[in-house]
């Protein structure tokens, strides 16, 4: 588990260009996690625009960041998604078809991502969130679905977490 603490910088010994020059954002430390925040993909397919994901429900699916995290002792990349629809009540889009959603997101963008910024990671995370959670910190009136994959052939394969 990653949890948050008082120190704010830290040097990062990876870091993937993934936002538009003079758009930096700051580097943060989450416990002995070395994370860096990029709040865009380059790849123009999914430049930030207001337009939401194409993702197998259809629900409204936007991309919050991407964070390169050494905590567990090896690279996992985050794609932090918010998707105001997802939860257990009536009329919500629950984890069973939100699982689909996750495992076309990780083979549309977070493919493409990690080849065109060459990197090599352990695993995948997609996280889905019904609204924007600060990464480590509780919420517990938001709906947050996690799943984690790894790469083989440029194929995102489901890791049981």
């Amino acid at each position: 588990m990653i949890r948050p603490i008082r120190h704010r910088t830290a040097q990062a010994n990876r870091t993937a260009r993934a936002i538009p020059e003079g758009g930096a954002c700051p580097r943060r430390v989450w416990g002995r996690a070395i994370c860096l925040v990029l709040f865009t993909i380059s790849a123009p397919v999914f430049a930030q625009t207001d337009k939401s994901l194409p993702v197998p429900s259809g629900q409204p699916v936007h991309l919050n960041n991407v964070m390169l995290d050494n905590n567990p002792g090896e690279l996992w990349v985050r794609f932090r998604f918010i998707a105001p629809k997802i939860g257990a009540s009536v009329g919500r889009i629950g984890y069973d078809v939100a699982s689909k959603d996750m495992e076309h997101l990780c083979q549309i963008l977070a493919v493409p991502y990690v080849a065109q910024h060459e990197l090599q990671p352990a695993r995948i995370v997609i996280s889905l969130s019904d609204r924007p959670v600060e990464f480590g910190d509780t919420a517990p009136d938001a709906t947050q679905y996690f799943e984690a994959y790894r790469l083989e052939q440029s194929r995102c394969i489901w890791e049981g977490l």
